[in-house]
C-alpha cells in the first residue's frame, strides 16, 4: 500500500485537508468549474470510472480530500473500496458474495491489519525455529488471539507462499506450517460438528472429504467441488441411461430432492448405466498395483486417478447410486468393503434378501457366499449387516491409522499423526488411542506439555493403565527439564570446528539471491527438523545437510538460516534495520557489529575471528569455504 491508513482509513498527513477540503462548497464550486465535465457525471458513471485505471489505495484516499461529492461516491460501503480490496487481494474475493453490502473500507483496513499480524506471528515462529531448531507447538495459541478475521489470516498465509523471493524460505516453511494447523483445526471442528448431526443428516461423502481436507490442508479439496464432479458423473449416466431407457424415472430427479426407485428392474437399470460409465468409459477402477498408498483413501484423489480402494470407491458408488435414486447400504465386511442392495421387500432383514455390490470389482454384484468365497473365509451374518457413517468413517480412518504405523519417509509420522487425531475426533475416550498418541509425541520428543495432558486424561479413563502412563509421565518430565536447561546458551569454539569459515558479527550477502545479514549464530552442520530439510531440498546442495549453517538476521526484518556454501562475506558491510540487533549487538563498528556479553560467552572465539578477518576479506570478492 502505498501509504499507511490512520484509524478512519486516511493516510495521517492527509487526514486534517481532508476535513477542510472536503467540506468546502467554495473548494467544490471551483473544482466544478476547473473540471465541469467530471463532476457533472451521474455518480454511477463517477464510481465506475475511479473503479478502472491503475487507482491505487492512496489515490482513493486523495481523491475523497478533494470534495464532498467525490468522497460520496468513494463511500465505504461502495464499488471504489470494494474494487480497491479485490485488487489488491484478488484471492479473498472468493470470501464474498457480489450481492454482499458490506463497508468495504473497513473490510480493506481490516485485511491490511490482519496481513501485518500475519507476518508478525510467521516472524516469531521462524525466528523460534531458527533459534531452538523446533517448531513451537504451544504458540499456535497466538493465532486465536490474534482478533481477526480467520480468512484474512488465511490469506495473508498464502500470499507469503506464493511470493517469489528465495530469501523467505524459512518464513514460507512457518507460514505453511502455520496455514497447515490453522486448516486442520478447522476441520476437526467442522468433523465434531458433523458427527453431533442426527445419523439420518450425516452425510457419508461429506464425512470422507472431512477426512480427506484434514490430511491434506494444503490442497484445495472442498465438498463443493467434489459434489460437482460427482454431479457432472450422474449427467454422464444419465445420458446414457437415456439411450437404453429414455423414459426412466431417474432422468427427472434431482440431487437432494428425488425419491428412492421402487422398481427393482428400474434400479437395475440404472446400476448398469453407472457401470458402464463409471468403470468402462471413466476408467474408474481398484487400485491394485499400488492398494496400500493412502492416496487410494482420500476423495479427490480417486476422482482425479479414477484408483481407490474398495471403500472409497464403494463411498463414490453409493453416493452416485443415491443421484439415480437407488438406495445402496454400507456393509463393513472383513478385509473388503461391500455395499448392500435389498431385493426384497422394505426392511428386509435376511442376507439372503440382499445382492452386495463390489464397487472395487467394477461393480459387480455377489450373493453373501460367494462374497466369503472371495474372501477365503466364512463370516458370520452380523458382518452382513449394515453400518453407520461413523463406522463408515471410523474404517476409513483405521486404514490411514495402519499405513501410518508403517510409515518413516520422514520420520515425522505425519500420516500416524493424522489419522490419531482423526480417530480421537470420533472416539475421544479411546484409551488405546490416546496411550499411541502420548508415546508417539514422546518419541518424536515434540510438545511434552501436551503429552502430559494426554497422561492425565488417560489415567482417568482408565486407571489400570497407571504403568505406562507413570513411565511415560516420569520420562516427559526429566524432558521437559532437559529442554529448560538446553535453551541456554551452549558455548561452540570455532578453533574445533575448522569448517566454519565465517563469524558472528560478520555481515555476509546470499550468492544466489543478493540479500544482506548479519550473522548471529552457527551451527557446525545443519540442525533443523527433518522436514525442514526436505522442504527447503537442503539435501540437493552439493555439501547438504552436513556443512555448517548460519543464522542471519536480515535486511528486512525477518531471519534465516542458511548453508555456509550460499554465503560471502559483504563487499560494502554497512548497518542494517532489525528489531533484534540490539538483543545480540551492543555496536556496529564500521564494518561488523560486535556482539554483545552474552552472545561473547556463547561464541568466545568469534570476536578476535571477525576482527582478525576482515581486512583479509576487505581485498577479496569473496571468502571461498
Amino acid at each position: 500500500m502505498a501509504a499507511p491508513l490512520s484509524g478512519d482509513g486516511r493516510s495521517g498527513s492527509e487526514e486534517d485537508g481532508a476535513a477542510d477540503s472536503g467540506d468546502s462548497p467554495s473548494d467544490e464550486r471551483r473544482l466544478l468549474q476547473q473540471c465541469p465535465g467530471l463532476l457533472a457525471l451521474p455518480g454511477e458513471v463517477l464510481e465506475l470510472v475511479l473503479c478502472c485505471g491503475d487507482l491505487d489505495c492512496k489515490d482513493v484516499i486523495s481523491v475523497t480530500c478533494t470534495c464532498r461529492r467525490l468522497r460520496d461516491v468513494c463511500a465505504a460501503r461502495g464499488k471504489v473500496w470494494r474494487r480497491q480490496l479485490y485488487a489488491r487481494w484478488p484471492s479473498i474475493m472468493k470470501c464474498y458474495n457480489h450481492l454482499d453490502n458490506l463497508d468495504w473500507l473497513e473490510e480493506y483496513k481490516t485485511r491490511y491489519r490482519a496481513g501485518i499480524e500475519a507476518h508478525r506471528i510467521v516472524a516469531a515462529f521462524s525466528k523460534a525455529l531458527i533459534v531452538e531448531h523446533r517448531m513451537p507447538c504451544e504458540g499456535f495459541n497466538d493465532l486465536d488471539t490474534s482478533g481477526y478475521p480467520v480468512h484474512f489470516i488465511e490469506d495473508e498465509l498464502l500470499s507469503i507462499l506464493k511470493a517469489e523471493n528465495g530469501k523467505c524460505l524459512t518464513l514460507k516453511y512457518c507460514a505453511k506450517k502455520i496455514l497447515y494447523f490453522m486448516r486442520q483445526e478447522a476441520t476437526i471442528c467442522k468433523l465434531k460438528s458433523f458427527l453431533q448431526r442426527p445419523v439420518e443428516h450425516q452425510d457419508i461423502m461429506e464425512g470422507a472429504v472431512l477426512i480427506d481436507q484434514y490430511c491434506n490442508p494444503l490442497d484445495d479439496v472442498s465438498i463443493e467441488n467434489i459434489q460437482s464432479e460427482i454431479e457432472n458423473i450422474t449427467r454422464r449416466v444419465k445420458v446414457y441411461l437415456s439411450t437404453k431407457n429414455s423414459r426412466h424415472p431417474s432422468l427427472s430427479h434431482q440431487a437432494g430432492e428425488s425419491p428412492y426407485i421402487e422398481d427393482l428392474d428400474l434400479q437395475g437399470q440404472a446400476l448398469d448405466a453407472l457401470n458402464h460409465v463409471l468403470f468402462t468409459e471413466m476408467k474408474f477402477k481398484g487400485n491394485v498395483a499400488d492398494f496400500y498408498n493412502p492416496l487410494n483413501s482420500y476423495m479427490h484423489q480417486v476422482l482425479i486417478n479414477k484408483t481407490g480402494i474398495p471403500i472409497s470407491l464403494s463411498v463414490l458408488y453409493l453416493t452416485l447410486a443415491e443421484r439415480l435414486g437407488v438406495s445402496l447400504e454400507p456393509v463393513n465386511f472383513p478385509h473388503h468393503f461391500m455395499l448392500r442392495w435389498c431385493q426384497g421387500a422394505q426392511g428386509a432383514s435376511d442376507i439372503t434378501d440382499f445382492v452386495y455390490v463390489d464397487a472395487f470389482g467394477y461393480g459387480k454384484c455377489l450373493t453373501a457366499k460367494e462374497c466369503e468365497y472371495m474372501i477365503g473365509r466364512h463370516v458370520t451374518e452380523e458382518f452382513y449387516a449394515a453400518v453407520s457413517t461413523k463406522e463408515v468413517l471410523q474404517r476409513m480412518v483405521g486404514n490411514l491409522l495402519n499405513l501410518g504405523k508403517r510409515e518413516s519417509k520422514d520420520r515425522s509420522f505425519m500420516l500416524l499423526r493424522v489419522s490419531l487425531d482423526l480417530y480421537l475426533a470420533m472416539y475421544p475416550d479411546s484409551v488405546q488411542h490416546l496411550l499411541l498418541q502420548a508415546r508417539l509425541y514422546f518419541h518424536l520428543g515434540i510438545w511434552p506439555e501436551k503429552v502430559l495432558d494426554i497422561l492425565q486424561n488417560i489415567q482417568a479413563l482408565d486407571p489400570s493403565q497407571h504403568g505406562a502412563v507413570a513411565y511415560l509421565v516420569q520420562h516427559t518430565l526429566e524432558h521437559i527439564e532437559r529442554r529448560k536447561e538446553d535453551s541456554g546458551p551452549h558455548v561452540k569454539l570455532r578453533s574445533s570446528e575448522k569448517e566454519v569459515c565465517f563469524s558472528v558479527g560478520l555481515l555476509v550477502r546470499h550468492k544466489r539471491y543478493g540479500y544482506t545479514g548479519v550473522i548471529f549464530g552457527w551451527d557446525p552442520v545443519c540442525m533443523m527438523p527433518p522436514d525442514w530439510i526436505e522442504n527447503l531440498s537442503v539435501h540437493q546442495l552439493p555439501q547438504g545437510a552436513n556443512q555448517p549453517f548460519y543464522s542471519i538476521l536480515l535486511e528486512d526484518g525477518s531471519c534465516s538460516y542458511v548453508a555456509q556454501e550460499n554465503l560471502e562475506p559483504h563487499p560494502e558491510p554497512g548497518p542494517i534495520q532489525h528489531p533484534d540487533i540490539s538483543h545480540y549487538f551492543s555496536d556496529f563498528s564500521g564494518d561488523h557489529y560486535v556482539s554483545n556479553k552474552e552472545l561473547q560467552l556463547q561464541y568466545p572465539e568469534d570476536t578476535d575471528f571477525t576482527t582478525q578477518s576482515l581486512p583479509k576479506q576487505s581485498g577479496a570478492s569473496q571468502l571461498e569455504p
